[in-house]
């Protein structure tokens, strides 16, 4: 095996991290369905599935250095949010927690003198600059538009959407 037991525990972990973000963010889609917010719901589900995508990332790097996948339980998410600005709150908290995350495998990965798995994690690094970003920017326009105006921001989002 290229990589130590420790970064392959490690790692598998952070499978489970960027499933239950995956979780989080399917709960938050359906929650914005509920609430009519169809585009927010559309895009949820878009972050929903590309956190799980992270997840088969890292796996794939995993079988690639010669360790094995284990997929362990991950929690229920909340589901009973209250209004918009709530549920884009707790998705800037979890990108922030999910960036701490990799932070930790980084910093694993230094001190192991891994330089395969650091050089793998750097993707992870970049992504989550970009993460953080878009849902604060998120946050700051649910903020200011306040909840009367969710659907002129909505329309912003479908441009930001079709943007990309």
């Amino acid at each position: 095996m290229m990589i130590s037991s420790r970064m392959v525990t490690s790692l598998n972990g952070q499978i489970a991290n960027e499933l239950l973000a995956s979780h989080k963010y399917l709960a938050m889609s359906y929650c914005f369905e509920d609430m009519g917010l169809h585009v927010f719901a559309k895009r949820f589900m878009e972050q929903a599935d590309e956190e799980r995508g992270h997840a088969l990332k890292i796996a794939k790097f995993i079988q690639d250095v010669g360790g094995k996948v284990i997929l362990d339980k991950i929690d229920k998410p909340k589901s009973d949010y209250k209004s918009a600005r709530q549920i884009v709150q707790a998705a800037v908290d979890s990108e922030l927690l999910v960036t701490k995350q990799i932070n930790d495998l980084v910093a694993q990965a230094e001190k192991e003198k891994d330089y395969a798995t650091r050089s793998f994690l750097q993707w992870f690094v970049d992504e989550q600059v970009e993460e953080v970003a878009t849902m604060s920017e998120l946050l700051k326009l649910v903020v200011m538009a306040g909840e009367q105006y969710l659907l002129q921001v909505e329309g912003r989002l479908a441009a930001m959407m079709a943007a990309k």
